[in-house]
């Protein structure tokens, strides 16, 4: 194990579309540098929330490109790089691994169902011994609701047994406390995070690392203080205010919900935007959605965040 690459609240950031469905670059990086300055400690580009299956190799590394351009320190970078084809996953991790980012977060290859751990250790150390760069850092990707391919302890246990130094995470989107309550306990020093903020404080007193959390988008800077307070008699009131949020927002398709909460927030319809095979919500799901914030005193605009957009 080595010392923590990232610790903290990370938000895998929302993309932007056009009318076009074309990735809107410059709200893109404004949104990302408004995540940065509410005090996320990080970026997982990329993954689920990011829409990034829908999106192309260029389009990813060029919106990447544009990030460390505009100034957003490449070592607080986490993109996703996991794909189903290795090629693909090989240029999008040495591609990061090139810019200098601070890790890459890795799906397992998710096509072909009930593979085995042989088959998906092949996979990720083919891509780690093709890049060959002691900058690699990986962190697995656990999401089997939604890829369907589990990354098990034992899958894990031999990728640390070869790769100690490159295989240095996870983040458990698997919704299961006592999947992550395991990992915890059965590698301590493993930067785990929870894919939710509802586990972010139990993660926290089991040794992890944080979370990487989609709701982020909307409430970065009220997650960021359950890590900020988590060993103070406030803990467990901040931790019940995220988790009630949390669950307001996925009450809604997540994705098209949070979109909504930036289109609202910047006053930019055109934030609402979702490629297929994802759909908008609705104009009554828009509305019942932040009425549903409001009766919990909750908006993008109050103080659960420390400054405005």
């Amino acid at each position: 194990m080595t010392d923590k690459n990232f610790s903290g609240v990370l938000v895998p950031a929302l993309t932007p579309f056009g009318a076009d469905l074309s990735p809107d670059k410059d709200a893109f990086i404004k949104h990302c540098k408004w995540l940065m300055d509410q005090g996320a400690d990080g970026l997982a580009v990329f993954g689920t929330t990011s829409e990034a299956n829908s999106l192309g190799l260029t389009e990813r590394m060029t919106l990447l490109d544009a990030l460390v351009e505009a100034g957003i320190p490449a070592r607080k970078l986490m993109p996703g790089t996991g794909a189903c084809s290795i090629e693909d996953s090989l240029a999008l991790t040495q591609h990061a691994v090139d810019l200098g980012c601070g890790g890459c977060l890795m799906l397992p290859p998710f096509y072909y169902k009930g593979v085995s751990d042989e088959g998906l250790f092949k996979a990720f150390a083919t891509v780690i011994d093709r890049i060959g760069s002691d900058a690699l850092k990986i962190y697995l990707y656990h999401i089997p609701p939604v890829a369907q391919v589990p990354i098990s302890l034992s899958l894990i246990s031999m990728l640390l047994k070869h790769y100690p130094k490159t295989v240095v995470g996870l983040k458990d989107s698997s919704g299961d406390w006592d999947n992550t309550k395991a990992v915890l306990t059965e590698f301590p020093g493993f930067e785990t995070f929870a894919g939710s903020e509802v586990f972010l404080l139990d993660t926290l007193r089991n040794g992890g690392a944080g979370c990487i959390t989609a709701t982020g988008n909307a409430n970065p800077a009220g997650i960021r203080k359950v890590f900020t307070n988590w060993q103070t008699d406030k803990a467990d009131e901040l931790q019940n205010r995220i988790t009630l949020v949390r669950k307001t927002i996925q009450n809604y398709t997540l994705v098209p919900a949070l979109k909504v909460l930036i289109a609202d927030m910047r006053d930019e319809a055109s934030w609402a935007i979702v490629r297929p095979p994802l759909v908008e919500l609705s104009e009554d799901e828009a509305k019942n959605l932040l009425a549903d914030l409001k009766e919990i005193d909750f908006s993008l605009n109050t103080d659960d965040q420390m400054a405005t957009a």
